[in-house]
């Protein structure tokens, strides 16, 4: 949903991309993470708390708990991050989203049915009220 280009992030910042997310598309029921401290700050914690959203963290040293984020990690590190030479941030912030982008919008997914992320959620809303919209951030 959002790749976030910094030298490093603070929670405050992760807190203000979660913010853009949630008034974009509706706060998740859960914000699945590992355990890094820019996810179990007391900012982020009560950010969380007052935003409704419950937190399912995953156990330390135990990547596989979070299968579908850390399959996203490789695929970007191999594809993009791996393939670029990057001369600075803006070109990385471009670089990125467009890689971002091309991944939810353009490209086939198999565990989706060979549809793209954009086609599966366009679908699902389709079928559901708008009262059960909420997604699970990763």
């Amino acid at each position: 949903m959002a790749i976030d280009v910094q030298g490093s992030i603070r929670s405050s910042r992760v807190i203000d991309v979660l913010s853009r997310l949630v008034s974009l598309h509706g706060a998740p029921r859960y914000l699945r993470s590992d355990n890094g401290p820019e996810f179990v700050s007391h900012a982020i914690l009560k950010w969380l708390r007052q935003a409704g959203i419950e937190t399912a963290l995953i156990d330390p040293r135990k990547p596989w708990q979070n299968g579908t984020a850390e399959s996203l990690n490789g695929k970007f590190r191999d594809e993009c991050l791996s393939m670029e030479w990057f001369r600075n941030r803006i070109e990385a912030r471009a670089i990125i989203e467009t890689w971002r982008r091309h991944y939810n919008e353009d490209r086939p997914h198999s565990s989706l049915g060979y549809r793209t992320p954009k086609q599966f959620k366009d679908e699902f809303q389709q079928q559901q009220p708008a009262s059960t919209h909420r997604a699970i951030l990763n």
